[in-house]
C-alpha cells in the first residue's frame, strides 16, 4: 500500500542546476511586480495605498504558506457579512479570497518541488458520500446554481482538510491552532464591546435595558454564538492538555504548566463570556452540551464522568429551584419551552414574545412538507429557499435561507439518502474523536477532548439553526484536519 511518503514522491528528478535556473528566473518577475505595486501605491490616496500594501502582503503570505493562508481565511472569513453591508463596493468575501490563494500556493509549491503531498485521509470517504448524495439530489432540483454553491462548501471542506493535514505533517499544526484561537479572540472582543460599550445597535437586538446582543462581524447573534461555540471547547481542551503534559519538572503545578494552562483557559473564558452575551438560545444549549460531553470524557473511566455529569445536573437543578441562576438566563430559556408546546404555527396568535420561535417552527413545517413531496432525493442541495414559496405557510412569506434545523434542512434538500450519509459522516467524525480521546495522552488528548466538545456544541446547536454559513465551513476544515493529524500521532509531542 502506498503511504503519504509514496504519494509525495518526486514526479521528475530535479538537479541543482534546474533549481538555480528557476530561482534566477523568479528574481526579475518579483522585481517587476514590486516596482509596479510601488507605483500604484504611490499614486493612490494614503488610506487606499495602505490597504493595498497590507492586502498585497497578506496575499503573498497566503500563497507562500498555505497554512497561514487558510488561517487568514478563518480569521477574516466571518467579516463577509459586515463588509457586504458596510463596504458594498469592496470585495467582501475575504475568506474565499485567502482560501483560493492558499490552494493556489499549495499547488504551486507542489509543482515547483515536483511532488504533491496528498495524505491518506479516511474521513474523506464519508465526506465524499455526503457530497455525492448532495450532487445526486440536484438531478430534479429547480436551481442548479444554488446547489453547486452549497456543494462548493463541502468540496472546500475536503480540500482544506487535505491541505491542512499535509501542512500539519510539516510542523504547521500550531499555526492552525493559533489561527483558530485568534479568530475566536477577535470575535469575542468585538462582541463584548458591542454588548457593554457600543451603546447602540439594531433595535431588535436590544436586551437588558440599554444593552445589545453581541453579534460580532456576523451581523446575527445566532451564528456568532455558534462560531464561538466551536472555538472555546478547543481552548478548554488545550488548557486541560497543558496540565496533563509529561514534563521533566518535578512539580505538577510548576510555572511551565500553569502559564499555558492559564493562557488557554483565559481564551476559553473570553469566548464563553461573549457567547453568553449573544443571548442565542441555540448557542447556550450547544455550550451546555459541550460542557456535559467534555465532563463525561474527561476522566479515563467513563463511569466517573457520568457520575460527575449527574452531580452537575443535580446542582444546576437545585440552583434553578432556589432562584440562584441569573434571571436573564432562566427567562430566555423558559421561552424555549414553546418549541414543545406549539404543534402547528398556523393556529398560533403571533406576538413579539413568540415571534422568533414561531418563525422557526414555520420553517420546520415547510421543510417537513418538502421532505414529504420528495422523500428520497429532496428538493435539491441548497434549494431550500428556491422551493420555499411552494411549501411555505400563509403568514410566513420570507425564506430565511435554511430551515433553522440542520437535520430537517438536510432531509428537505437531499432526502432520506442525504440524511443517511450526513449521519454516517458525523458518526464517523465523532467515533474517531472518541477513539483518539481514549488512546491519546497529554496535548493530543486535550485537543481531542476539545474537539468532542466542539462536535457536541455543533450537534446541539443544529437542532435550532444551521451553522454552515458565513465561512464557518472553513473553520470546520481546520478542525477536521487537526482531528486527522492527532489520530495519526497520538502522543504528547504532537505539536513539537
Amino acid at each position: 500500500m502506498l503511504s503519504p511518503r509514496h504519494l509525495a514522491a518526486p514526479l521528475f528528478p530535479r538537479t541543482s542546476k534546474i533549481r538555480r535556473v528557476e530561482q534566477a528566473g523568479h528574481v526579475p518577475l518579483l522585481a517587476v511586480t514590486a516596482f509596479a505595486l510601488g507605483l500604484l501605491i504611490a499614486r493612490l490616496p494614503l488610506e487606499y495605498g495602505l490597504i493595498l500594501f497590507v492586502g498585497a502582503a497578506l496575499a503573498g503570505v497566503a500563497a507562500w504558506e498555505p497554512a497561514l493562508g487558510i488561517g487568514l481565511a478563518i480569521i477574516l472569513g466571518p467579516a463577509k457579512a459586515l463588509l457586504a453591508i458596510a463596504r458594498p463596493a469592496w470585495p467582501s468575501d475575504l475568506g474565499q479570497i485567502f482560501f483560493a490563494l492558499a490552494v493556489a500556493g499549495w499547488l504551486a509549491h507542489g509543482l515547483a518541488r515536483r511532488r504533491l503531498l496528498v495524505p491518506r485521509i479516511g474521513l474523506l470517504i464519508p465526506l465524499g458520500l455526503y457530497l455525492f448524495a448532495g450532487l445526486l439530489s440536484l438531478l430534479p432540483a429547480a436551481s442548479l446554481e444554488e446547489g453547486l454553491k452549497e456543494s462548493l462548501k463541502w468540496l472546500e471542506i475536503a480540500l482544506g482538510t487535505v491541505i491542512l493535514v499535509s501542512e500539519a505533517e510539516r510542523g504547521r499544526a500550531r499555526w492552525i491552532i493559533a489561527a483558530i484561537l485568534i479568530a475566536g479572540i477577535a470575535q469575542a472582543a468585538i462582541g463584548l464591546w458591542q454588548f457593554q460599550f457600543r451603546g447602540t445597535g439594531p433595535e431588535h437586538f436590544r436586551i437588558l435595558g440599554d444593552h445589545y446582543r453581541a453579534y460580532g462581524t456576523f451581523e446575527q447573534p445566532n451564528p456568532y454564538g455558534g462560531f464561538l461555540g466551536l472555538v472555546w471547547p478547543l481552548a478548554a481542551g488545550l488548557a486541560i492538555g497543558a496540565v496533563s503534559r509529561k514534563q521533566k519538572a518535578e512539580s505538577r503545578w510548576s510555572a511551565y504548566r500553569l502559564l499555558p494552562t492559564a493562557f488557554f483557559a483565559l481564551i476559553a473564558a473570553l469566548c464563553l463570556a461573549a457567547l453568553y452575551v449573544s443571548f442565542s438560545r441555540g448557542a447556550w444549549i450547544g455550550a451546555a452540551a459541550a460542557v456535559l460531553v467534555m465532563t463525561i470524557f474527561l476522566p479515563r473511566r467513563l463511569s466517573t464522568g457520568i457520575a460527575l455529569v449527574g452531580a452537575a445536573l443535580a446542582l444546576g437543578w437545585g440552583l434553578a429551584q432556589a432562584g440562584l441562576l441569573p434571571a436573564s438566563l432562566t427567562a430566555r430559556l423558559a421561552d424555549a419551552a414553546d418549541f414543545a408546546t406549539i404543534a402547528d404555527v398556523r393556529g398560533v396568535n403571533i406576538n413579539d414574545a413568540n415571534f422568533a420561535i414561531a418563525e422557526r417552527l414555520a420553517h420546520w413545517q415547510a421543510a417537513a412538507e418538502m421532505a414529504r413531496a420528495a422523500p428520497w432525493l429532496g428538493v435539491g442541495l441548497g434549494n431550500y429557499s428556491t422551493a420555499y414559496p411552494t411549501f411555505r405557510l400563509l403568514n410566513w412569506p420570507n425564506a430565511l435561507g435554511h430551515a433553522h434545523m440542520i437535520y430537517l434542512n438536510v432531509l428537505a434538500e437531499t432526502g432520506v439518502i442525504g440524511l443517511i450519509t450526513y449521519v454516517i459522516l458525523w458518526g464517523t467524525i465523532i467515533g474517531l474523536t472518541m477513539r483518539v480521546t481514549s488512546r491519546a495522552d497529554g496535548a493530543s488528548r486535550g485537543l481531542a477532548l476539545g474537539l468532542l466538545g466542539t462536535w457536541a456544541h455543533l450537534s446541539a446547536h443544529h437542532i435550532v439553526d444551521n451553522l454552515y454559513v458565513n465561512n464557518i465551513h472553513l473553520l470546520l476544515a481546520a478542525l477536521f484536519a487537526l482531528l486527522v493529524h492527532i489520530s495519526h500521532r497520538q502522543k504528547d509531542s504532537v505539536f513539537e
